[in-house]
């Protein structure tokens, strides 16, 4: 008899637990006629270990590398120290703030947020500033589901994440390595594109706390550190937000912080990548292979200065 481990199991095979949790929630708040309308909802549009139309065909990065390989300063400088502390994050209770320049700004339970959205399968690429990249079979909802519950006003023209201080649990933040809470930004058309996601889980199971649980930005064609981790509120501005690495060194992290193989880091290039798993380096792709969805957004602007 063949028994294949975990990371044998291809993505496409597994019909994701947080699916089943929530059908398991719609069914304990439902009864009766009204429970063949939510059915279909609550297993999501996405169907049973089916991808979304935006995902890559790239073979997966192995679940043990995702999970023990991560960049969560909050929780450690070495790319292992995530896995090891960030199991004292407190991710219940926690809910999301979305306000600023919105009409109807709300405070959201982070069971509130699951149930906005069929969750999706979206399998990203990942490239991070360092030169490393991984791809990775996420689950989530559209960011723009969740900035129209809020209403953006025509005077919002950016979106700011910022994410949860927790100094009992995250032993990063009692350093001034950065200034905390940490927080990104994204133009407003950014946070809209249907490529935007907030995550909330990955490889068919709920978000691992060391990769940014219960709530995760993921914005594929940007470099990893855009896509803030553990996110407690959402803020709509008309001016562009300083985020914490702009603030912390301007010099090499710029605002935009699109994947751009011509666009060097000033330590090092950023014309090549390692996949994590795999020995020999690839060629990085403009916006980390993204061009034909989002290189619209940058018609005419100057890529080298505004990087």
């Amino acid at each position: 008899m063949l028994i294949r481990r975990p990371d044998d199991i291809p993505s496409s095979e597994i019909t994701p637990r947080m699916l089943f949790e929530r059908r398991r929630e719609f069914l304990r708040l439902s009864a009766g006629a009204a429970l063949a309308g939510i059915l279909p909802a609550a297993h999501g549009a996405l169907g049973p270990g089916r991808a979304s139309t935006y995902s890559t065909s790239e073979e997966l990065t192995p679940l043990k590398h995702v999970t023990s390989y991560n960049n969560f300063t909050e929780f450690g400088f070495d790319k292992g120290d995530p896995a090891r502390t960030a199991q004292a994050l407190r991710t219940r209770p926690w809910t999301l703030s979305i306000d600023g320049l919105v009409r109807q700004p709300k405070t959201l339970d982070i069971e509130d947020v699951l149930k906005l959205a069929p969750l999706e399968e979206r399998i990203y690429r990942l490239r991070c500033v360092e030169g490393w990249s991984m791809v990775i079979p996420w689950l989530g909802i559209p960011m723009s589901t969740l900035l129209k519950q809020v209403e953006p006003l025509g005077s919002a023209k950016y979106v700011e994440f910022i994410t949860a201080v927790q100094p009992e649990t995250m032993p990063g933040v009692r350093t001034r390595v950065l200034d905390w809470p940490y927080t990104e930004g994204l133009r407003l058309d950014e946070a809209m594109h249907p490529l935007t996601i907030m995550a909330m889980g990955l490889y068919g199971d709920v978000l691992p706390n060391q990769n940014g649980a219960p709530l995760r930005l993921v914005v594929p064609w940007k470099y990893g550190f855009k896509s803030g981790k553990s996110i407690v509120r959402i803020r709509l501005t008309d001016s562009e937000p300083r985020t914490s690495w702009m603030k912390s060194a301007p010099r090499e992290y710029g605002f935009y912080s699109n994947v751009n193989p011509e666009v060097d880091h000033p330590r090092w290039s950023q014309a090549t990548e390692r996949r994590i798993g795999e020995f020999t380096k690839r060629k990085t792709l403009m916006f980390n292979g993204y061009t034909e969805q989002v290189g619209q957004l940058y018609t005419g602007m100057d890529l080298r200065k505004q990087f």
